[in-house]
């Protein structure tokens, strides 16, 4: 059925003129009859309208066999500590999961301690923090563990990766590295004796890893891995986006991928990746980049083709389609990082297809081996 479906929808596509749609310059790339990882997208919506949402979940209903929910990188601090009525925007943020759950689906839940910068903890949902000394403090990690388990209980993943880019922590605020990594030590010890059937990651991000631009770069690389490979997880979730180190070729990105199987002693899987279509430029941060369609699609079949090679659990595209409508009502704060990501999507803003889109689909037409 899958093979038909994608059939059509190529014929369908190339003769609509209610979009411009690029064909692929070439197929076949993917070489094997059948796929040994999941794949599938995050739920992040490209506009910010009900219609825009419920639109996500239907492509991620039928692109792909998994898909992520991150969770709002928040924490309910004081109610958890405090034994208190929790938020009412929490439990909405938790409704929506629920809500929102695609039948026949596995969902990953990607939840954070840390702060969307990654230096400090996350805020509750009324932008305090909340006191301590150090990031292992018996009432951070007790409120934390509150937090993972009324999610688990509540949205029942099939995996959770109970911290994102934990490495990042280690460059933005290293003086509570020793701690943080004492607070997932413990919280991994909790999460395997009271929810043992559920696999469990942290993630962390290549792009700061290859190549790191960071004194004693080669420790920093060391301690990052050997937390990961110690960890009781049962894959390691990586966060990849190549266009940060302005890695443009596939040799720069293999010598990227090289490294984690080089490094790491665990199964892998890509909780969160993409690339860019088109030139990038942030003032505020002093960066740009060039990009193209014809770069993104290459980076999307190397990537699946390191998957299919290396047998990762699952690759997670982080969006399917460009979020320029969304990204319009950032707070001024975060609008310039949002600017990063804004061409990511396999799809443009206008929905119309991507090169990339094809060579996604090519390879998820493909019948998928249990893992």
């Amino acid at each position: 059925m899958k093979t038909y479906h994608y059939l059509w929808l190529i014929i369908v596509l190339l003769f609509s003129c209610s979009k411009e749609v690029i064909a692929p310059e070439d197929t076949g790339f993917f070489k094997d009859d059948k796929r040994n990882f999941s794949m599938g997208f995050t739920s992040w919506p490209y506009a910010p309208t009900l219609d825009a949402v419920n639109d996500t979940y239907l492509f991620l209903d039928r692109s792909g066999d998994v898909y992520e929910e991150i969770f709002p990188q928040k924490v309910p601090w004081k109610a958890f500590i405090n034994d208190e009525t929790l938020p009412t925007a929490y439990v909405d943020d938790v409704y929506k999961c629920v809500y929102h759950r695609i039948s026949g689906k596995k969902m990953i839940l990607s939840v954070s301690p840390l702060s969307i910068f990654r230096d400090n903890l996350a805020p509750d949902y009324d932008g305090s923090l909340p006191v301590y000394t150090r990031f292992s403090d018996a009432t951070i990690e007790d409120a934390y563990f509150k937090h993972l388990s009324y999610l688990i209980e509540n949205i029942r993943p099939d995996y959770l990766i109970f911290a994102m880019e934990v490495n990042e922590i280690y460059v933005h605020n290293f003086m509570q590295w020793q701690a943080f990594k004492i607070l997932m030590k413990d919280i991994e010890e909790r999460l395997r004796s009271d929810f043992p059937e559920l696999p469990i990651s942290v993630s962390i991000t290549l792009h700061s890893l290859y190549e790191p631009d960071i004194t004693n770069a080669g420790l920093y690389q060391q301690e990052v891995f050997d937390f990961v490979n110690q960890a009781d997880i049962d894959f390691v979730s990586v966060s990849f986006y190549p266009f940060f180190k302005k890695l443009k070729t596939k040799d720069k990105w293999q010598q990227a991928f090289d490294l984690l199987y080089e490094r790491i002693n665990k199964k892998l899987a890509f909780s969160e990746t993409g690339h860019i279509s088109a030139d990038l430029e942030v003032a505020a941060y002093n960066f740009s980049v060039t990009g193209s369609q014809e770069e993104q699609n290459e980076f999307l079949k190397t990537l699946l083709l390191n998957a299919q090679d290396h047998a990762y659990e699952f690759v997670i595209w982080w969006t399917h389609r460009d979020y320029y409508q969304t990204w319009l009502t950032f707070p001024s704060e975060t609008q310039d990082l949002g600017k990063f990501w804004l061409t990511t999507g396999l799809l443009n803003d206008d929905g119309g297809y991507k090169e990339a889109y094809f060579s996604w689909m090519e390879v998820y037409d493909k019948p998928i081996l249990i893992n």
